[in-house]
């Protein structure tokens, strides 16, 4: 084991918690002034809840002994048997405890980008359970298909370095799925829903933007070559992202803005994800420069033809950055950068990992599909999905939490 390699994941997964906090600020500012302590709540508790349940059972399903490429088992059930001064099956340089941690902030904030299509009208209750029964159902066999000792996708050769299928395109097809069931808000086509706080979506930004270099570096399991053109390549994506968001806005407003250009950073973010350690890095300018038309038509036409109320665009931001990330992988990654690709890409002559990854994506959309639904059907025999009418319009910090992220100060002190 490495010392230097064990410091350095154990940074990544410190930036990597702090991704879901940023995505609650990020969330928060974005929504309406009566519904911010319940959208952060929502992150805070999802970081309580799946903490938990990694520790007891998460990590051994996600990668204990494989069973049929679908699942692991239950060996280190609340990690029994795993030492802290070994390493495990799945890097030899640093010890299994450090992989258990990094591993176990990817399974905090996926479910978290889901709350992102919800706010505003789902019930607390109702939230909690579903993302108890989606991590175990969708999260666990997703992490284990893709990055698992045979696990079936990556057994068939489809590859994602950081989390496009794994963590974007299964949270943001999720939160598409659960958002159609719920249904739009009160009053949705005759309301106009400004943005409340534009500081806070951009500090959200920014620590996104901070955690996601230990999110893609980390991946690389090592402070090693690999770990810096993962940084690079992420950095570059993200850059040229927000570059081509605020052009969009330009083209379409007059002006750049400051939500836009923060939204483009986070798309880039989640466009380099599954092919930030296995595409060369002129290829992460294309690939930033491309998601941002990407996912604005498709925002676009989900909420202006479909109409859709997918509140925070977790679909339009997420599953889409991620298909097309995918999409990308399968287009520009050279097996010299990473031997884990068996296949260049598309472009350079090879049409093996193309296909592999488009098979990797129509699973992940299957999984999260037929998982939600699953997930939903369960929790509707418990509680109710959704607030009543009367709550919705009260807001859902008073009426969920009994909190007011603002109050007023007319007797506050009495």
């Amino acid at each position: 084991m490495n010392s230097g390699d064990t410091g350095f994941i154990m940074i990544c997964a410190a930036l990597v918690f702090f991704m879901t906090p940023g995505l609650a600020f990020f969330y928060g500012g974005l929504v309406r002034r009566k519904n911010v302590v319940n959208t952060i709540m929502a992150c805070t508790a999802i970081m309580g809840l799946s903490v938990v349940m990694w520790v007891l059972f998460g990590y051994s399903l996600s990668f204990g002994t494989n069973h049929g490429g679908v699942i692991g088992d239950l060996k280190w059930f609340a990690l029994n048997g795993i030492k802290m001064d070994e390493a495990g099956p799945y890097a030899d340089n640093i010890p299994h405890l450090v992989y258990v941690a990094f591993q176990m902030m990817f399974a905090i904030i996926t479910p978290a980008l889901i709350t992102g299509s919800l706010v505003g009208r789902v019930k607390f209750k109702a939230l909690f359970f579903f993302i108890m029964l989606w991590s175990i159902i969708v999260y666990y066999p997703m992490a284990h298909m893709v990055w698992g000792q045979g696990g079936f996708l990556g057994e068939i050769g489809s590859v994602d370095f950081a989390g496009g299928n794994v963590v974007h395109i299964s949270s943001g097809v999720s939160a598409l799925v659960f958002s159609i069931i719920l249904g739009r808000r009160k009053g949705y086509e005759n309301t106009a829903y400004r943005v409340h706080n534009i500081p806070f979506v951009a500090l959200g930004a920014f620590i996104l933007w901070f955690g996601w270099f230990g999110f893609n570096a980390g991946s690389a399991l090592g402070a090693n070559g690999l770990a810096a053109h993962a940084f690079m390549t992420t950095a570059i994506a993200s850059a040229s992202a927000m570059l081509s968001w605020m052009i969009i806005d330009v083209i379409k407003d007059g002006k750049p803005t400051l939500v836009g250009a923060a939204t483009g950073l986070v798309v880039g973010l989640v466009a380099i994800t599954p092919g930030a350690g296995f595409v060369p890095i002129w290829s992460s300018f294309i690939i930033g420069a491309l998601v941002s038309p990407i996912c604005c038509f498709t925002i676009s036409f989900l909420k202006g033809k479909l109409k859709i109320d997918d509140a925070l665009d977790a679909f339009g931001c997420h599953g889409i950055g991620g298909v097309w990330g995918g999409i990308a992988t399968g287009l520009f990654a050279k097996s010299s950068i990473n031997s884990v690709a068996r296949w260049d890409g598309l472009v350079f002559g090879d049409v093996h990992l193309f296909l592999m990854q488009l098979a990797g994506i129509v699973v992940t959309i299957a999984v999260a599909v037929v998982g939600t639904l699953i997930c939903l059907g369960i929790v509707r025999l418990f509680t109710p999905l959704r607030v009543t009418d009367r709550e919705e319009k009260v807001g859902l910090d008073i009426s969920e939490h009994g909190e007011s992220a603002y109050p007023t100060f007319n007797g506050l002190d009495s």
